[in-house]
């Protein structure tokens, strides 16, 4: 469906997410904080450990909850605050989650089932 694997959408999303939620709110100028860079850094390498790989559903859908509840609580903030403003600004991004998010409850049964066999 893409150019580019499914984990490298979800962080170029997490990216622009995290970019918009940081210079609104903690005005760097552009530079992620310290904060807003170890949730990067965080949010990335959970991505490549995801048990789903190109299979895996929006965050939202998952039923596995890979984040330490201290991060989880941040990047729920991040996302809260992101996804109004994503559709003005990166909407294509908004656009292709949302196909995402349908297609995979359509297919949640054989995407979920099973993550160790996706990955054979």
């Amino acid at each position: 469906m893409f150019n580019i694997t499914r984990i490298e959408f979800e962080k170029q999303t997490v990216t622009k997410m995290i970019g918009f939620y940081c210079r609104k709110l903690h005005h760097r100028g552009g530079v992620l904080c310290a904060e807003c860079s170890a949730l990067l850094e965080y949010s990335h390498m959970r991505l490549d450990k995801c048990v789903y790989q190109n299979g895996k559903p929006t965050c939202s859908k998952c039923t596995i909850h890979c984040y330490k509840p201290d991060m989880r609580h941040l990047i729920r903030a991040v996302m809260r605050y992101s996804q109004p403003r994503m559709l003005l600004r990166q909407p294509h991004l908004v656009i292709l989650h949302a196909i995402e998010g349908l297609y995979h409850k359509k297919h949640r049964k054989k995407a979920m089932g099973n993550p160790t066999q996706s990955q054979k």
